[in-house]
């Protein structure tokens, strides 16, 4: 149980604290915000924790098979523990069928991975999974805040919280979708690979086990 791993732990334990928050049962609850603003800054300190372990792992030679488990397991329940509570939380900013692809998406690419990893090959994250992470961070935060304040009135400027959720959302959603789409033809582009090298690799021992027949 190295610092990263630690990390990711900490990030693991958010979990049902954010869900606690998001729930009725959350004793602070007012026209002050508290709860949206306690869920907001949790939901960031959890995502700002998915960078700093993968981060210091890296540059402290401490990648772990512990680590390698518990990082992205980590990444798709607080992903997904959160759309869902939001689906009863802020209804009019999450719906069902959007928590449904985003958390569907994980689960597709969780499964590619672990063929791929069977397979004996990797996969790199594209700059559009970044992008869906950005995405996905900022709409979750906007929807947390959403259910407190339409808008929020800086001066001259306006902040339209609740619109910058939904759009959010949206964007969210297509992205995911494209990027699915896109990790998954690279994955089927690896696996013909190997198919090719297989076959290739059984025709020349076919080929040798003939010569030395003859």
């Amino acid at each position: 149980m190295n610092l990263p791993n630690s990390i990711t732990m900490s990030r693991i334990v958010m979990i049902p604290l954010l869900l606690w928050i998001l729930s009725s049962k959350f004793p602070w609850q007012g026209p002050e915000g508290l709860q949206e603003a306690s869920a907001a800054v949790l939901f960031i300190l959890a995502s700002i924790t998915d960078g700093v372990d993968g981060y210091l792992a890296r540059k402290r030679g401490q990648i772990t098979t512990l680590g390698m488990l518990l990082d992205p397991l980590a990444d798709k329940v607080m992903v997904t523990a959160a759309l869902i509570a939001l689906v009863a939380y802020t209804p009019q900013v999450v719906k069902v069928w959007i928590a449904v692809v985003i958390i569907g998406r994980e689960f597709l690419i969780s499964g590619l991975r672990s063929i791929a990893a069977s397979e004996g090959f990797t996969i790199q994250a594209s700059d559009l999974g970044k992008l869906k992470t950005v995405l996905q961070i900022v709409s979750v935060v906007a929807a947390i805040l959403s259910h407190r304040w339409f808008e929020w009135k800086l001066g001259l400027i306006v902040l339209p919280v609740k619109w910058t959720a939904i759009t959010g959302m949206y964007f969210t959603v297509g992205v995911s979708t494209i990027s699915a789409i896109d990790y998954f033809v690279g994955f089927w582009k690896q696996i013909d690979r190997a198919s090719k090298d297989r076959r290739s690799s059984f025709v020349l021992s076919r080929s040798g086990k003939h010569e030395t027949v003859n």
